[in-house]
């Protein structure tokens, strides 16, 4: 194996031929070896594309020369394809602000495009990582602004996917319209409801979490773009600082806009602690209704077993038979991280220090990391579990029968301790309501059914509890 010599500031280290990276790289990968997973590709093809955005302003403002900027621009459209991805190769979580995934990105490219031009890897004469590549651009504007491009397109994936598992659930409502069963307050028995009430209320809970998903996009589209190194713009032209903006719009097909004051965005992370926050309540409703599933699916036969999820893998390597809800318990692991992420966020946002705060890659690592993993989670949550769920409605009628909640309708007609007896009298002798009823002779038989009947359903639609006035 052939090696180039590369030089830093630091001094000297050999880098195989085969490799568009160069030093800095290497250092990183060398000093931030913990054992992750490397910088995710998604923030890496937005700083690529940033790159490409600085080239073209840069050639037109007459910085760069016109076959320098195309080599440059060809490269990094290379880069964002996925063609180098095996070249990126530093730590998600690293020291530096960024700085070490900007140069890989930086030294990717002007190696690529010195290829381009005829010329050996390395040879920084004919394109430099920091000259060139980064001509008017910081770390510190360059990788705030990638990340909010990255997050802006996985929120908009992410509110597509919690629509459609909004609109299952609707499915569901409906389906289950005529579905009667117990409903439970505080695990105990309360009143009796319809199953597709149950599905409605989590299709509202999921269709906040859309709207919300959707609308932080908002928040993110402020970028400094020729703030530079602390928001300031130094080493970039005014019509530089205007241009790229501009450019990075068209390119893109975002509604980016140049903030009026760089300097907080530079400085400032709270917009992500308010993104992960918003992952964080999606996350909170998806943990709870995987929850709820797990228990109305329980048993088969020692649990409620009032709905069948689809099976989808053998449960144990001892029990034969055995079938766990395992999608129920994915997005419920999912839904862990991301609030584990979330305080992650919060401790990294609220550390930065003046005019800069290190601790970027932790929150970018993080935030990307929930976006990905709930909008990959709610979709196998949708397809594998919710649009397959089935009702158990002789489970869910039996249920109901031999519980005493119907004795909340005699309380109008003799009085909620009398309405007590008779439910504790229910419980204690195993039989229903309406059995007690004739037994005490407390009403005629005729009367029964009719005092019962603000708990009867009716249809057409989602069907309501019928109450008596």
């Amino acid at each position: 194996m052939n090696f180039r010599l590369e030089k830093d500031q630091i001094g000297a280290r050999e880098i195989s031929e085969i490799h568009y990276y160069g030093i800095n790289t290497k250092r990183a990968q060398e000093n931030f070896n913990v054992g992750s997973k490397n910088v995710n590709l998604k923030l890496v093809y937005e700083i690529a594309l940033i790159k490409k955005a600085a080239a073209i302003v840069n050639k037109e403002l007459k910085q760069l020369t016109e076959d320098k900027a195309k080599a440059i621009i060809q490269a990094s459209e290379e880069v964002i394809e996925g063609t180098f991805n095996h070249e990126f190769i530093v730590s998600a979580f690293q020291g530096g602000a960024g700085t070490s995934t900007n140069m890989n990105v930086n030294e990717v490219i002007a190696n690529r495009a010195i290829e381009i031009l005829g010329g050996t890897k390395g040879d920084y004469k004919v394109v430099h990582p920091l000259n060139d590549v980064n001509m008017s651009q910081s770390t510190n504007d360059v990788y705030p602004t990638a990340l909010r491009i990255t997050a802006i397109r996985m929120l908009r994936k992410l509110s597509n996917s919690l629509a459609q598992l909004q609109e299952a659930l609707q499915g569901k409502e409906n389906d289950f319209s005529d579905v009667i069963k117990l409903g439970r307050t505080e695990l105990m028995d309360a009143l009796p409801m319809m199953l597709g009430q149950e599905f409605g209320a989590y299709a509202k809970a999921i269709e906040r979490d859309r709207w919300r998903v959707y609308k932080v996009e908002e928040r993110l589209r402020q970028i400094n773009l020729g703030g530079t190194a602390i928001g300031t713009g130094v080493n970039a032209s005014q019509k530089y600082i205007f241009m790229i903006t501009d450019t990075i719009q068209e390119l893109t097909g975002l509604g980016l806009a140049r903030s009026d004051y760089p300097m907080d965005i530079t400085q400032n992370n709270d917009v992500f602690v308010e993104v992960s926050g918003l992952l964080k309540a999606c996350s909170t409703n998806l943990l709870k209704i995987s929850n709820d599933l797990r228990l109305l699916s329980s048993g088969p036969k020692g649990g409620f077993g009032e709905i069948e999820l689809p099976q989808m893998q053998v449960g144990s390597t001892l029990m034969p038979g055995k079938i766990n809800p395992v999608i129920p318990e994915m997005i419920g692991q999912v839904a862990m991280r991301v609030m584990a992420n979330d305080y992650a966020i919060t401790m990294a946002a609220s550390s930065g220090q003046l005019e800069l705060n290190a601790f970027m890659p932790l929150i970018a690592e993080s935030l990307l990391e929930s976006l990905e993993l709930l909008d990959n989670g709610v979709t196998i949550f949708r397809e594998k579990c919710i649009e397959g769920i089935i009702p158990n409605k002789d489970k869910c009628q039996a249920t109901l029968e031999k519980s005493a909640v119907l004795a909340t309708a005699l309380v109008h007609h003799i009085g909620y301790d009398q309405a007590a007896y008779i439910a504790r009298k229910a419980l204690r002798d195993n039989k229903t309501i309406r059995e007690v009823l004739k037994e005490e002779d407390v009403f005629p038989d005729s009367r029964i059914n009719e005092i019962l009947n603000p708990f009867e359903v009716t249809k057409p639609g989602i069907p309501g509890i019928i109450g008596k006035t």
